[in-house]
C-alpha cells in the first residue's frame, strides 16, 4: 500500500450532490491542505428530480438514466473540489435511491412502496461490510455523516449515517472481519449541521433583498425546523474562505438537481462565505480541541 498523507478524512454520503451541499468548501480546503479527501456515495441518486428540461427523459419513471448521469456529475463536481477518491458503496448502482416523500410534518419521509434493491431496505451489516475495508484501507483520523434523523429525514441520509456509524465501530474491532484489513479506530466523528444563527442571518438577508421563496415558510426571528442546529450543539466551523468559487462551480455540476441562477445563489456570491460557504460540525465521537471562541476551525484539531 503506498503511503497515504498524514492527515486523512473520509466522508460517507447518500446521493451525488449531499456532498457539495454539505461539505464542499471543506473539502476543496482539505485538499488544497494535502489531506487525503475520501467520499463514499451510497447511491447513484436515481430517484432525483430533474431540474434540466432537455434532461427530463432521464427520470426514473421514463428512461430511468439519471443514476448513470449522476456518476458524471459527481466526477465533474469532484474534479472542482480537487478529490480524487471518491467512490460509490459497494460500487455504481449497488445501492438503489429510496427516494421520499413529505409527510403532513412537511419532513421527508420513507415513501409508501420501496423497492427491493432501494438503500433504504439494505441489509444493515451488507452495507456496513462495503465500507469497513474502505476505513482499513484509508485508516482515517475524521469521519463525516449525517445525524440519526438524516438531517431532515431522507430514508437514504439516514441510512448512511447508520452504515457509517455501525462501519466505524466493527472496523475498530481487531475480532471482526480480519480478511477485511487490520482493525483501524476512527479518532473523530462528526455529524453535518447547519448552525442556527448562521442560518438565521442568512434567513435575514434573503428576506431584505425580497426573496421570500427561497426556504420558504422560514422566518428569520420565528421557530426553526428540526434540520437547524441550535449553535450550542456546534462544535466546529470551517470557513469556506477561498474556497467558496470552487463549491459554487462544484454545484453547478451538478446540473440536474442543483439551479445555481436564482437570487439565493446571487446572493451567496455576493455576501461569500458569510452568506453560505462556512460549514457547521457536530462533533459526536472524539475529544473537541475548541479555539478562544468556543469553536474549532479544523476537523483534525487536537490531532
Amino acid at each position: 500500500m503506498s503511503a497515504l498523507p498524514d492527515r486523512r478524512l473520509l466522508l460517507v454520503h447518500a446521493h451525488p450532490d449531499d456532498e457539495t451541499i454539505n461539505n464542499g468548501a471543506t473539502m476543496a480546503k482539505y485538499v488544497a491542505e494535502g489531506a487525503h479527501v475520501t467520499l463514499i456515495t451510497c447511491t447513484l441518486g436515481e430517484e432525483g428530480e430533474v431540474l434540466v428540461p432537455e434532461l427530463e427523459h432521464l427520470a426514473a419513471d421514463q428512461t430511468d438514466g439519471l443514476g448513470p448521469h449522476r456518476i458524471g456529475e459527481l466526477a465533474a463536481a469532484m474534479d472542482e473540489l480537487g478529490v480524487t477518491d471518491h467512490r460509490f458503496l459497494g460500487g455504481p448502482g449497488r445501492y438503489r435511491d429510496t427516494g421520499m416523500i413529505y409527510d403532513e410534518t412537511g419532513n421527508a419521509a420513507v415513501p409508501p412502496d420501496t423497492r427491493p434493491d432501494s438503500f433504504w431496505q439494505a441489509d444493515l451489516v451488507t452495507a456496513a461490510n462495503d465500507l469497513v475495508p474502505i476505513i482499513r484501507e484509508i485508516r482515517p483520523q475524521v469521519l463525516v455523516t449525517y445525524d440519526e434523523w438524516g438531517n431532515y429525514g431522507h430514508p437514504d441520509h439516514i441510512q448512511a449515517h447508520r452504515v457509517a456509524t455501525y462501519a466505524a465501530a466493527l472496523a475498530a474491532a481487531p475480532s471482526y472481519r480480519e480478511d477485511l484489513g487490520p482493525a483501524w479506530d476512527i479518532a473523530k466523528i462528526y455529524w453535518t449541521a447547519i448552525a442556527e444563527g448562521r442560518m438565521r442571518n442568512s434567513l435575514r438577508r434573503l428576506r431584505e433583498a425580497g426573496d421570500t421563496t427561497t426556504f420558504e415558510g422560514m422566518d428569520p426571528d420565528g421557530p426553526m425546523p428540526p434540520m437547524i442546529t441550535p449553535d450550542r450543539l456546534i462544535d466546529c466551523i470551517v470557513s469556506a474562505d477561498g474556497y467558496l468559487d470552487r463549491k459554487m462551480n462544484a454545484m453547478k455540476a451538478h446540473a440536474t438537481q442543483i439551479t445555481v441562477d436564482g437570487p439565493f445563489f446571487a446572493l451567496s456570491n455576493n455576501n461569500g462565505s458569510e452568506m453560505f460557504g462556512d460549514e457547521a460540525y457536530r462533533l459526536v465521537k472524539g475529544i473537541a480541541a475548541p479555539g478562544p471562541n468556543g469553536l474549532e476551525s479544523d476537523l483534525f484539531a487536537g490531532l
